[in-house]
This record gives C-alpha cells, sequence and structure tokens, in this order.
C-alpha cells in the first residue's frame, strides 16, 4: 500500500513527464527524478525534487519508481540493461512503465520484476500535454489486479479516467487500441479544416457546429484550433506518434489483420517526418495539403 511517507522516482521529465513530476510534488510526496539531459529537470530541483544519476541509482532510493521515456529500446535499457532497475532493485517495490511500448516487453519486464521481488505495471496514457497538466490523462494498466489496486493513488494523481485493463501487456495493447482509432481521426480532423478553408468558410465556427455533433472527438476540439491558429508545438511529438503506429501495425500483423486505416496514417506521418517535421506536434498532419 501506498503511504505519505513513499518516495516516488520519474524517469523522463519531457513535454507530459515535466507536468506529471510536478503532480507528484504537490500531492506531498518526495521526488527524486532521472533524465538524460539533467537541465530538463532543473524546474522541478528547484522545487524540491532530488536528482539521481542513474536509473540503477533511483532504484536504490525510490520506493515506486515511473517511467515516462519515448521509445521501447530505452524502457529495455531503464528496466534490463546492464545498469537497470531490475539488476538491483535496492528499495523499490513497484515499477510503472506509463510510455508507450510493446506488449511483448511490458510481459518481460512483469515477470523480470517477479523474480527480482517487484511488482510491475504497463500503464501507457493519453491525453497529450494538455490532460498532463490538468491531471487529466486516461490511464489503461495491465499487470496484478491487486497491484493495480494497491498504486491506484499514484496514478489518480494523473488522471480521472483509470481502468484496469487485465493482465500484463494489455495496458500496451489497449494503447494500441487508441492509437488506431486517432491514426485515422487525424487525417478526417486536418481534412476538414482545410476544406472549410477552402470552401471560404470560417473554420473556427465550422468547429463549434461539427465538434459538438456526430464528429466530435478529442483530436477535432483540442488539436483542429492548433490547426486553425498554425501552432505546430508538440503535445505529443510526430516521432513518437510513428513509433506507435508501428508497434500497432506490428501486433495487428500477429492477429493476421489488416488495418489500412492506420497504414494510410503512419506513410502520411513518415512523409512529414522524411520532410523535418519528425519533432513538431501531430496536428502538423495539416501541412501535408501545404506540401
Amino acid at each position: 500500500m501506498i503511504k505519505e511517507k513513499t518516495i516516488i522516482g520519474f524517469i523522463g521529465t519531457g513535454v507530459m513527464g515535466n507536468s506529471m513530476s510536478r503532480h507528484i510534488l504537490d500531492a506531498g510526496f518526495q521526488l527524486i527524478v532521472y533524465t538524460r539531459s539533467k537541465e530538463k529537470a532543473q524546474d522541478l530541483l528547484e522545487n524540491g525534487a532530488k536528482w539521481a544519476v542513474s536509473p540503477e541509482e533511483l532504484a536504490q532510493q525510490a520506493d515506486v519508481i515511473i517511467s515516462m521515456v519515448g521509445y521501447p529500446k530505452d524502457v529495455e535499457e531503464i528496466y534490463l540493461g546492464e545498469k537497470g532497475i531490475l539488476k538491483d532493485t535496492g528499495r523499490t517495490k513497484y515499477v510503472i512503465d506509463m510510455t508507450t511500448s510493446t506488449p511483448s516487453l511490458a510481459v518481460k519486464i512483469y515477470e523480470k520484476a517477479l523474480d527480482a521481488g517487484v511488482k510491475a505495471l504497463d500503464a501507457p496514457v493519453s491525453g497529450g500535454d494538455i490532460g498532463a497538466r490538468e491531471r487529466k490523462l486516461t490511464i489503461m494498466a495491465g499487470g496484478s489486479k491487486d497491484d493495480f489496486e494497491d498504486i491506484r493513488s499514484i496514478l489518480e494523481i494523473f488522471g480521472t479516467n483509470i481502468i484496469y485493463q487485465g493482465e500484463a501487456g494489455a495496458g500496451q495493447h489497449t494503447k494500441m487500441c487508441n492509437q488506431i482509432a486517432i491514426a485515422s481521426n487525424m487525417i478526417g480532423v486536418a481534412e476538414a479544416v482545410v476544406y472549410a478553408k477552402k470552401a471560404g468558410l470560417d473554420p473556427e465556427r465550422v468547429l463549434q457546429s461539427i465538434s459538438a455533433g456526430a464528429a466530435g472527438s478529442w483530436s477535432l476540439s483540442n488539436l483542429a484550433p492548433r490547426m486553425i491558429k498554425g501552432d505546430f508545438a508538440p503535445g505529443f511529438y510526430i516521432k513518437h506518434f510513428i513509433k506507435d503506429m508501428g508497434i500497432a501495425l506490428e501486433e495487428a500483423e500477429k492477429m493476421q489483420m489488416d488495418v489500412p486505416g492506420l497504414k494510410l496514417a503512419k506513410s502520411l506521418y513518415e512523409e512529414l517526418a522524411e520532410a523535418g517535421e519528425e519533432s513538431s506536434g501531430t496536428q502538423a498532419i495539416l501541412k501535408h495539403w501545404s506540401y
């Protein structure tokens, strides 16, 4: 069970991780952070967080470790590498990977954690930078149901829609469903904005009508306004979305499932990445119509 004196370690203080770490401090927990670039964590350190020089050192000091990094290879290095957390768990009793990663890696980490006497959950999120800032992330968890209930109070620091999905890897599979749904939707959102402009309409007024009807979606309400304003700053990087879509495609192929919408979306985003937009937000799909 989580107690007030629980020390939480956080790995990865990027676009979303920084806000999530700040919420941990606001909730009154002791926080230790690790990220490859210490400068990215400077504001957290100035507000009371402590610094660890490696995941291995973090494991010696934190009761619970949360990771939110970029790619599955980063997750594997953090947990299973030569200086990974599960090589010498020290004080750590729970590890929660909130990165969007592969279901198979989530299972591997769960099994290695069991061998080390540590409880592991895969708990990827949806909601982007807005959800992270406003503590409104959707969290999809896989692992032991008892372990999930034990750390639920920590997950509640970050979000409101927190659902246990099943055994290890189930959280990551659920996130793939999320990304598949978003992939085709983003194309539709961008096409609607471009169509409105070409028809001589006021795109913002169009959004007032269609976002409240059957076409409504999170992307339409939150990312279409950014498209209209020409704001392509990342709430979620294109390069990370391409990574996610690649994982979803691989998993779909294993299940012998055709996903034409996902394939099209991935190809369009790859074109944008090749044009230098890999670090733009996913709403930069709009630029496809200007190339």
